[in-house]
């Protein structure tokens, strides 16, 4: 998706909305991710500032092969991660996108409009302060975005393994979901 989102296209996706409900998308969840590629005691402190920001605890994520280079061995802890979900998943996304400047690239949506950016710095999060123990840490977010009745492809039973595409959310519906719900501008 290299264009923005005209005003007439995003009249039409939102009168499309309004005529079928079941079409309208919506954030599934949100996925914070911090990873330092090593762990340690500085790693707990991301922990711990990760749960007390977003309300939830977080998991820690292991590195999946050595890197030498690096410094990294298969198995260790290198990344906390933290999935959030309905009211949890929207305060947090309020935030962060008030730290990116409620400015998103349209490139950064994939085909099936889910999209991810990245905070530099967490201070720039509003009421984040700077702790020297911690230092500055750079965090990226995801946005999972479903229309209703997706669920049909995680259930246990009756499970479907295809979802047409005519059901996946378009990049152009996500420009105007964040468009109409956080105010966002695309460049």
């Amino acid at each position: 998706m290299s264009g923005v989102l005209s005003s007439e296209r995003f009249s039409e996706i939102l009168e499309e909305w309004r005529r079928s409900p079941m079409k309208r998308p919506f954030i599934a969840k949100v996925t914070v991710n911090v990873s330092l590629g090593y762990g340690g005691e500085r790693l707990q402190k991301v922990a711990e500032f990760l749960e007390s920001y977003t309300g939830q605890k977080p998991v820690y994520r292991k590195a999946k092969r050595t890197i030498r280079a690096f410094g990294v061995r298969k198995g260790e802890n290198i990344a906390v991660m933290v999935t959030l979900r309905k009211e949890k998943a929207r305060e947090f996304l309020e935030k962060a996108l008030e730290a990116v400047g409620h400015k998103l690239k349209a490139s950064s949506i994939d085909e099936f409009g889910n999209i991810a950016f990245g905070i530099e710095e967490h201070i720039s999060l509003p009421g984040v302060k700077y702790d020297p123990e911690l230092g500055i840490i750079g965090m990226d977010v995801i946005l999972t975005i479903e229309r209703p009745g997706f669920r049909i492809v995680r259930r246990k039973r009756n499970r479907r393994v295809h979802i047409p595409r005519r059901h996946r959310v378009t990049p152009e519906e996500t420009m105007a979901l964040l468009t109409e719900l956080f105010n966002v501008q695309w460049v």
